[in-house]
């Protein structure tokens, strides 16, 4: 029994520094994340909403239309490494909208221009069209949906240009090899159009026959205008127009004195409850205390590496799953005094008061964890970051009540002092 007791603090401690290293702000990157993530309301950023313009859709396939936008936008956003967007869809006026809001994200420009541009790339030749947009040329029927992927390079190394400046290289689908080799035949030392969204970005002259399906759109791009490009082309056009009916920059609703604020008073309310715990249950209220300070050091590793975006609502989640790992000890310490009324010994009255205890704490944070899978899974932005954090919460608090409380008071119960520790008679 003593070697499984040492095993368990052996591995407590090692769980305690892992989750200590991965805590501290100066530590080292885990898994590419170096600090906690803030929602908008803690850090700032970008709020947008777009009305859809669905005045040539079937009322059938409006709902269909307005998800499909939401997926292209959220495809964008997820290629720009933006942390946990808030992509939702409302109504304003009667019409179907939807809401972007991007947590750090201070360039409001950048983020419209990526989310609310349309990207529709094609393909033209020379030729008289009267309905064609672009004059002396002819759409080749080659457009954005034959592409399998765009990355940006550097000029020189995938086409003609020398400048050394950004460029998008395209892959299409097999289909689409067999247009673009096709188009390339007729036109070999005639210009090629590249049109994004009606407008010509650059017209090569065709020197040979392209059968291996790719091709190089050159133009005058910054580096960050090349990128924006290729993850609009990677996540797809629009399938209906959008326009931007509000903007505005998000400054962070608590600011960073609130946010000191609320953070004292966080600490100042769980050293109330470890003074309460302590001057109650006197020693085993010291181990409570500890196995608490143990939660909150393990479920902010946690949260970190999942990785949690922390709103207001997700400090919230947080502190509530204190209060619920508070409640644990309780509910085992007052189980383990009934036990040791009764003239039992230390070691068997822990054991009783846990197993006593552990169906009341089972049912409460099991039927606790339901309600927070039903938020997540139904709920949107910040209600599913309060139901994460909460459920993560309970998760941990279950552990160190069980794990870390447990195996703290039974290793006492091997020595005299420790006895004495754990009488509460």
């Amino acid at each position: 029994m003593r070697l499984r007791l040492w095993i368990l603090i052996g591995v407590i401690i090692l769980l305690i520094a892992g989750a200590a290293i991965v805590d501290w702000p100066s530590g080292p990157s885990i898994f590419g994340r170096d600090k906690l993530r803030l929602g908008l309301d803690l850090q700032g950023g970008s709020h947008l909403v777009y009305v859809t313009d669905l005045s040539k859709i079937d009322d059938k396939d409006k709902n269909n239309a307005v998800s499909s936008v939401i997926e292209v936008i959220r495809r964008r956003i997820d290629a720009l490494g933006v942390t946990e967007p808030l992509i939702q869809q409302t109504k304003i006026g009667g019409e179907d909208a939807v809401i972007v809001e991007l947590p750090g994200v201070s360039d409001i420009e950048q983020a419209k221009g990526l989310v609310g541009k349309t990207a529709q790339l094609e393909f033209y030749e020379q030729g008289e069209d009267p309905n064609s947009l672009i004059p002396g040329f002819k759409p080749t029927g080659l457009n954005g949906s034959h592409l399998t992927r765009a990355e940006v390079n550097f000029g020189g190394t995938n086409s003609a240009t020398t400048s050394g400046g950004p460029e998008i290289s395209i892959t299409f689908t097999s289909d689409g090899a067999k247009l673009f080799k096709d188009i390339t035949t007729r036109n070999v030392s005639k210009p090629v159009a590249i049109v994004l969204d009606g407008e010509i970005i650059s017209a090569p002259t065709v020197q040979s026959v392209i059968e291996d399906g790719k091709a190089v759109i050159t133009g005058k791009f910054t580096v960050q205008e090349a990128k924006d490009l290729a993850i609009q082309l990677n996540a797809g056009a629009l399938p209906v127009p959008i326009n931007l009916a509000e903007e505005r920059t998000v400054g962070a609703t608590l600011g960073t004195e609130s946010i000191r604020q609320s953070l004292m008073a966080g600490i100042i309310g769980a050293l109330l409850v470890a003074l309460f715990m302590i001057v109650y249950y006197r020693y085993l209220g010291l181990v409570a205390s500890i196995a608490l300070i143990i939660y909150s050091i393990i479920a902010l590793a946690i949260f970190k590496l999942v990785p949690v975006t922390m709103t207001l609502a997700g400090v919230a989640g947080f502190i509530l799953s204190i209060g619920m790992a508070v409640d644990a000890n309780i509910l085992i310490f007052e189980r383990t005094k009934e036990e040791q009324r009764l003239d039992k010994d230390e070691y068997t009255s822990i054991e009783e008061g846990f197993s006593r205890a552990w169906p009341s704490i089972r049912d409460s944070n099991v039927s606790t964890l339901i309600t927070c899978i039903i938020l997540f899974w139904f709920g949107t932005g910040l209600v599913r970051g309060f139901a994460l954090t909460l459920g993560i919460g309970v998760l941990v608090s279950m552990f160190s009540a069980i794990t870390v409380t447990k195996t703290i008071l039974e290793l006492l119960t091997m020595t005299k002092i420790g006895k004495k520790i754990v009488h509460v008679r």
